[in-house]
């Protein structure tokens, strides 16, 4: 009997007016052809996200749509979790057969961390891996100080949420939605100056570990290959970041996006290793995929880097007419292809 591959799930987290249904709208949208579940949570009155969702133009008609959408109420999906949660994910589970990804948007409010530890539930961890936390930033709103577009409907939103200290400062639910991320969207990146989006993007690495790509973009226009696919397996790891409600229960073209492909020879592994992690942290690589020929093997390495973690296998055998060369899609902001490729010929010379 084979047995499923794990389902992974993309979270996705923000304040009231971020850009977080734009985002998915556009992830939708540029589907080509993946089968995805949308689990969207509602808050109250502001809660029309759903209803935006359901008019997006996917190729799917109403009742498909309507299938495809699971809308959470009655406030952020952390504190619902067990009420409704487990009982749409154990329904997910149960097609998982049927979906290759399941995006998760949830309310302004919401703490990712309390949700992504559910992905622990022995319920849900042998079929379901949290593929990453995307947190969406709207920039001039950070740059501004009220880090949310609309901070007095955002606080009428705090002072209803039950799990919330309500003395809990904006900052302070700001910096936990960083603190879970694996991914971070600075959103609207062109309403602001290359000052002050270097101030913003100063602010917010202060709330990030050093492996956390930060990333700009408007309108969450951004290439799947960017957002999906990322392998943080973030249930594992999640208990060790820290959050304050733990004990409470360079100037260029924002929207461009590089992608150029590589070739190399034949390389011992851990030589090509050490080259690639080295290039992501001079050049600030988001991703790196392919496959690599290791001299005096018969299979190709299959390579996925995202940052300086590295995931390998290998996955095939050598074709006899096939040329045994590495070969590697680097994806990235404003890269330099020519630098990169002969930095990482010389390193492997």
């Amino acid at each position: 009997m084979q047995t499923l591959a794990k389902l992974p799930v993309t979270i996705v987290t923000g304040f009231l007016g971020a850009g977080k249904t734009t985002l998915l709208r556009h992830m939708l949208g540029h589907a080509d052809g993946r089968r995805i579940a949308v689990i969207v949570n509602e808050f109250g009155e502001l809660g029309i996200d759903g209803e935006i969702l359901k008019q997006c133009s996917i190729g799917c008609s109403e009742e498909e749509a309507n299938g495809r959408i699971f809308e959470l109420a009655n406030g952020c999906l952390c504190c619902t979790v067990q009420e409704e949660f487990f009982p749409v994910m154990r329904e997910l589970v149960a097609r998982r057969g049927e979906l290759d990804h399941i995006l998760i948007e949830t309310s302004g409010l919401a703490l990712p961390k309390p949700l992504v530890q559910a992905f622990n539930w022995p319920e849900i961890r042998n079929a379901c891996t949290v593929d990453a936390v995307i947190t969406v930033v709207d920039s001039p709103a950070v740059a501004a100080g009220t880090f949310a577009a609309f901070p007095d409907q955002v606080d009428e939103q705090r002072k209803l949420a039950p799990n919330l200290d309500h003395e809990s400062p904006l900052h302070e639910l700001f910096a936990d939605q960083l603190a879970s991320a694996d991914l971070v969207i600075l959103n609207k990146a062109d309403l602001l100056d290359a000052a002050a989006l270097a101030a913003v993007r100063a602010e917010v690495a202060e709330e990030l570990p050093p492996a956390v790509k930060v990333i700009e973009a408007h309108g969450g226009e951004l290439p799947l290959d960017v957002l999906l696919g990322l392998n943080c397996e973030t249930e594992l790891h999640i208990d060790q970041r820290r959050t304050h409600h733990d004990e409470e229960g360079e100037d260029h073209d924002h929207d461009e996006f590089d992608s150029f492909a590589v070739e190399l020879p034949e390389v011992e592994e851990a030589r090509l290793l050490q080259a690639l992690k080295e290039a992501v942290a001079k050049h600030g690589i988001l991703r790196i995929k392919g496959f690599a020929a290791i001299p005096g093997k018969p299979m190709r390495l299959l390579l996925q880097g995202v940052g300086q973690r590295f995931d390998k296998h290998f996955d095939r055998a050598w074709q006899a007419d096939e040329a045994r060369l590495t070969r590697l899609v680097v994806i990235g902001q404003a890269l330099d292809p020519a630098a990169i490729g002969s930095e990482l010929q010389a390193a492997l010379a």
